[in-house]
């Protein structure tokens, strides 16, 4: 439950007053639908009112806070000219101007004979000093509270940033003060105030400097979200970790019989990653290791291998793949090794239905199936184990953590092998990851040659169509990758049917076209056809980004590769290179192309390295999008940024290991105000494994 002091603030918007469903609906697009989630819509800008010249002196083009006698309002002849008010001092006039004016409410705010405070920025139209739309209007008695520096705020549709300013101040107020969770020699030496006043301070800033990530009261703010999430990982971590292991060893006999049927011998690091995953598969704690590789650098053999050790022992082993076609693609890799081995292979997705379903059920429940290989379908409840000890999920990034428990829990002790063809930074690892260990493949196997990547403007597409058609007619066969439309599904689809209509014109026949909306039957049907050869050109939205395996294609081309991250465009040039064939991959852009998209692209162009385009990557878009799209397996902050907090991250990663080698349990006084920051940035399931032990 959580703790009764944090209720206000995780009370809805519309608690406040003035704000109706209306208004909600656009505080909640904004920042969120509680009143937390507008303390934590921190400002952007600030605007200074306390300028307040004469009228005289008033600088054109600059914010002032001007006091003025109201002389005489001016009705327009016609609708469409301004309302205008006009107003003096003893050294001018000043000419208000509204356009679409409420005429009722200018009279009763601006009546004639009377002195007001007007702050806006100042113009200069033919000889007269105009203020447009003043930003606020006041009396004498309010001239100080007008004459402040006011917060600018990110703003959506809907929301004004009068209204927003007006709902955070009354959030702001429901906020309590809380009992201090920082260490205080670490709150000492980095003067930073307490949680309370650094929020206050954040939503106040007096200079340009403190709406800078290293402002004190932003890099503590900060410093709590990272704190709390490295806790609720260290807390998984000890978890797990109470979790006995099984001692799980293998005898090595299914393993040898499958690395004498590879044509290829393993790399220092597959091999390196194997044994780093026996002492963890043979040791008295649960394991929960990732395994991170580049594309094709054989992690699929080195998840075989560790279940192979598993089914050594007398357990089974289960892989697990976020699309179809990838699991498909799994099993392809894996089946005939599988057979050299002796063991059986059984495939559970979606489609399984009915008496097949069944019988695939029962074989996995007797034991008669070692390995299953398959989608989300495994997490059903109705999917019963005999005994299993392996569980290995693939593309992790696009699970939750909470389907990684519960896939876990589908056995006593299950040992979790997380992987990903998606380098992560260091900095994204330790924030996503940090309840893991960690194995990394870092060469790519022997044979593979570098892609060689060109960058083409669209308006030379048909350009672009007959260098592809040369290299079709010698044999070849080329992906060509569609569009990001927004995040539209249905126009994503529309621009690659068009594309696919254009290429017909050139190939016939021998263009496909797949995408998300398609059924998984016929998706297959036109995969095949690609990987037989029958179609030579595949036109398709980003389905084929994860683990499509075709070696006979050589050419990736990605239209409007400006659209891409630079993560996501690395991972579709992985589908080629992976034969004999000199590959290519061809980045069509729009112009003008933006600093950031020609970065990203010459990146691309520069380097092969997952790895370094990982870090590139963090480096120019942040870790919010860092993978394409948000995923769920990534934690979502709001107040820290892992490029410019990195080393506060690592710093959180330490306190929160020493918190709880000190006070497990967190029953001290500083782990009861570490309970509440947990509950605070809604880290509430590991809070759970405090109760559960």
């Amino acid at each position: 439950m959580r703790p009764k002091i944090l209720y206000p603030t995780f009370e809805p918007v519309t608690s406040l007053k003035g704000i109706g469903p209306r208004i909600a609906q656009g505080l909640e697009n904004l920042s969120g639908a509680r009143l937390l989630d507008l303390c934590w819509h921190l400002p952007t800008g600030l605007i200074d009112r306390r300028y307040a010249p004469n009228v005289a002196d008033a600088e054109v083009g600059r914010v002032a806070t001007l006091t003025v006698t109201i002389d005489k309002h001016i009705k327009p002849s016609n609708k469409r000219l301004p309302y205008k008010i006009l107003t003096y001092d003893n050294t001018g006039t000043l000419v208000l101007v509204f356009f679409h004016a409420h005429i009722d409410y200018l009279l009763k705010a601006l009546p004639e004979g009377s002195i007001r405070v007007v702050s806006g920025t100042c113009e200069r139209f033919s000889q007269e000093i105009q203020m447009t739309h003043p930003d606020r209007i006041g009396t004498l008695a309010e001239i100080e509270s007008l004459k402040t520096i006011e917060p600018v705020y990110p703003l959506s549709a809907g929301v004004s940033l009068k209204v927003l300013g007006k709902a955070i101040t009354g959030a702001l107020a429901h906020v309590p003060e809380l009992d201090e969770w920082l260490d205080p020699k670490y709150l000492e030496q980095n003067h930073w105030k307490s949680w309370h006043e650094a929020l206050i301070d954040a939503h106040k800033p007096v200079s340009l400097d403190d709406l800078e990530p290293t402002a004190p009261a932003r890099r503590r703010l900060a410093y709590d979200e990272l704190l709390a999430n490295q806790l609720a990982l260290s807390l998984m971590r000890l978890h797990m970790n109470k979790t006995a292991g099984r001692g799980i060893r293998g005898n090595k006999s299914l393993q040898e019989k499958v690395l004498s049927a590879l044509p290829f011998d393993l790399t220092p690091s597959q091999r390196k990653s194997g044994e780093e995953i026996s002492d963890d598969m043979a040791s008295d704690t649960r394991m929960l290791r990732l395994l991170q590789g580049d594309v094709g650098s054989g992690k699929t053999i080195v998840a075989l291998l560790a279940i192979l050790c598993a089914v050594e022992a007398g357990t089974q082993g289960v892989l697990m793949a976020p699309t179809e076609i990838l699991a498909r693609q799994h099993l392809a890799t894996i089946e005939p090794l599988a057979k050299a081995a002796g063991i059986n292979v059984q495939l559970l997705t979606g489609r399984d239905k009915g008496k097949n379903r069944q019988a695939i059920l029962q074989n996995l429940k007797n034991g008669s199936t070692q390995l299953a290989v398959g989608t989300h379908a495994l997490f059903q409840d109705d999917v019963v184990f005999k005994d299993l000890g392996m569980a290995v999920i693939d593309e992790q990034h696009r699970f939750g953590v909470h389907q990684r428990l519960s896939l876990g829990a589908k056995g006593q002790s299950v040992n979790v092998l997380v992987m990903t063809a998606t380098p992560i930074p260091r900095t994204l690892m330790l924030s996503a990851y940090g309840d893991m260990d960690v194995s990394r493949l870092s060469e790519k196997p022997a044979g593979r040659e570098p892609i060689i990547t060109i960058k083409l403007s669209l308006s030379k597409l048909d350009e672009a169509i007959k260098s592809v058609k040369r290299k079709i007619d010698k044999g070849a066969r080329a992906y060509w990758v569609c569009p990001l439309i927004e995040e539209s599904d249905v126009l994503d689809v529309a621009a690659a049917e068009e594309r696919y209509h254009t290429l017909a014109n050139v190939f016939g026949d021998e263009v496909g076209l797949v995408h998300g909306r398609m059924k998984g039957i016929d998706k297959d049907r036109i995969m095949a056809s690609f990987a037989t050869g029958e179609i030579k050109v595949l036109v398709a939205t980003t389905v084929i980004e994860v683990g499509v395996d075709v070696p006979e294609a050589s050419i990736m081309v990605i239209e409007h590769a400006e659209r891409f991250g630079l993560a996501q465009l690395h991972q579709l040039r992985g589908r080629v290179g992976r034969g004999t064939e000199e590959s290519y991959c061809l980045l069509l852009y729009q112009t003008p192309l933006g600093e950031t998209a020609r970065k990203r692209i010459d990146i691309l162009r520069e380097t092969d390295d997952g790895f370094v385009i990982a870090e590139k990557d963090l480096e120019l878009r942040g870790a919010g999008e860092m993978l394409g799209t948000r995923q769920s397996g990534l934690p979502n902050f709001r107040l820290a940024d892992l490029n410019e907090h990195a080393d506060i991250l690592a710093t959180a990663r330490n306190d929160a290991k020493l918190i709880l080698n000190k006070d497990p349990n967190l029953v001290s006084e500083r782990g009861k105000a570490l309970r509440t920051l947990l509950y605070l940035f809604e880290r509430d399931i590991a809070v759970r494994y405090l109760r559960s032990g």
